[in-house]
């Protein structure tokens, strides 16, 4: 079986599995998680419907609070779900602060395509204000927790299915003076600097700053033809992996080293058992503690949320000893 990279620390079970959650709970997965107000705090998306019957009929978001990053408390209820005649859901959130505000990045499926928001997390945890919306199509957001060359920068991944071919999707930067209006797009990675994907690679959590630059997680998919069923699903023919890669501290759309290995994979008994998409990992949060540690959560088998941690000088070292996008 392949395994996450030695450096890797991952816990014994899952933070978050649909049992820990207090309304219609199927698949909890794909969470984003910070610190704020001395909390870490987390919303996580939630899948309900028919467990036994292999049946989905819904998506919404929780929302959870912990002391240690570990245990986690459940709200009562779902945190938010938006549903008009243009949006059907908003799903896959991911969580920054910035300037002592908590903004949340997420998909949004719509009637005239998939497009990526922006929106900031009301103080009270009632619900988020969506600020800004992308152009179909785009997804996997993730906001820089500091503002570079005094914009506010975000990583993102288009999908050109018509001039690229279907899935043949990159990592790639923006800007923007104030949330709303995006623009100087540049190229971060490509696929093709990716040796364990050959369908699509794109941004994962967060990115965090390091001395020796911003870190970031990122996912990368290999799709195997023939595979079967590994799942739910009739068929599943996709491998998710995460990586990990370091960028420059001025200028993010310059990769200084990215690790050629993937750095998490689903290696444990409690990622693979039940799970409705098999051999998926997909991180939504890393957060860098003050003594080093890095804490990264991520959705498994698109079934449940997990956690692992490392040394922020490990993952450092594995992007400066890894290849780099020429």
């Amino acid at each position: 079986m392949e395994k996450s990279s030695g450096v890797i620390r991952k816990l014994e079970k899952p933070v978050l599995t649909r049992k820990d959650i207090p309304f219609d709970s199927a698949l909890v997965f794909n969470a984003g998680v910070c610190k704020y107000g001395g909390r870490y705090v987390m919303v996580f998306r939630n899948d309900y419907g028919d467990v036994e019957k292999r049946k989905l009929s819904g998506t919404n978001n929780g929302l959870a609070f912990s002391d240690d990053g570990i245990n986690w408390e459940v709200s009562p209820k779902p945190f938010f779900a938006v549903k008009t005649d243009e949006i059907s859901r908003v799903y896959d959130v991911r969580l920054t602060v910035t300037e002592g505000v908590m903004y949340a990045c997420f998909a949004c499926d719509t009637r005239h395509g998939l497009r990526g928001g922006v929106g900031r997390v009301r103080d009270d945890f009632s619900g988020i204000d969506i600020i800004s919306l992308s152009a179909p199509d785009n997804r996997n957001m993730a906001l820089f927790p500091e503002k570079i060359g005094g914009k506010y920068v975000m990583l993102e991944r288009p999908m050109p299915v018509y001039s690229r071919g279907r899935d043949a999707f990159d990592i790639w930067v923006c800007d923007s003076p104030d949330l709303v209006y995006w623009g100087n797009h540049k190229l971060v990675a490509g696929i093709e600097n990716v040796p364990f994907a050959n369908n699509k690679i794109g941004p994962a959590a967060p990115p965090v700053r390091t001395e020796k630059g911003w870190l970031t997680t990122f996912h990368a998919v290999e799709l195997i033809p023939g595979r079967g069923k590994n799942g739910w699903e009739d068929r599943w023919e996709k491998i998710y992996r995460a990586g990990i890669m370091l960028l420059d501290p001025d200028d993010p759309s310059k990769v200084k080293g990215l690790y050629d290995k993937p750095l998490i994979v689903c290696d444990r008994d409690f990622e693979l058992e039940d799970g409705f998409r098999r051999d998926t990992v997909f991180p939504g949060g890393m957060i860098l503690e003050d003594d080093g540690e890095v804490k990264i959560y991520y959705g498994a088998s698109d079934t449940v949320e997990c956690m692992a941690s490392a040394d922020v000088n490990d993952l450092i070292n594995l992007c400066l000893s890894g290849a780099q996008p020429g």
